[in-house]
């Protein structure tokens, strides 16, 4: 008996020390990983990296949710989005409520840098709109039961690839 309760420690005590050194190699507590350039959390992890006196989305809290974006994001964050010559950024996500507790909202986006579109409407492409002045979401579609029945579709842009406009 008294071995297997030092077993039991021990293998507690490297479980602890495995979790931190992942943890401080990659992903954070809320499920960012920059240097991967991944999110993997739910949507309460994600509002609360923002704001932790935030709301953190009621019924949408316990969703997964699954964020990838490129470098030439970060570049464009650091930046300001101020460079003449543009960027190639693009974000995806990828939001899964069917999931216990979960909302049941199964959602998904391609968002992708196009210029100030205020300043030329055709940057935006055809099956797209645009947001935060400089980005078009070329693919937004899903199902969120709290909103209506059935699957919907608020942006198809063709082509829909990244790097294909």
């Amino acid at each position: 008996m008294k071995n297997k309760i030092v077993f039991l420690i021990a293998i507690t005590a490297i479980t602890a020390m495995l979790a931190g050194t992942a943890m401080a190699a990659g992903f954070d507590q809320f499920g960012y990983n920059r240097q991967a350039r991944v999110f993997v959390g739910t949507g309460e992890s994600w509002c609360l990296e923002r704001d932790a006196s935030a709301d953190c989305l009621g019924i949408y809290s316990h969703d997964k949710l699954v964020m990838k974006w490129n470098a030439e994001w970060d570049r464009g964050n650091a930046e300001g989005w101020t460079d003449p010559n543009g960027y190639g950024a693009w974000e995806n996500n990828e939001w899964n409520g069917n999931v216990k507790g979960g909302s049941g909202a199964v959602w998904h986006y391609k968002i992708k840098w196009v210029g100030d579109y205020i300043a030329d409407p055709s940057l935006i492409p055809d099956g797209a709109y645009g947001i935060w002045g400089q980005f078009a979401t070329i693919m937004d579609q899903g199902i969120d039961p709290s909103y209506e029945p059935g699957h919907m579709w608020f942006a198809h842009a063709t082509p829909n690839g990244y790097g294909a406009l």
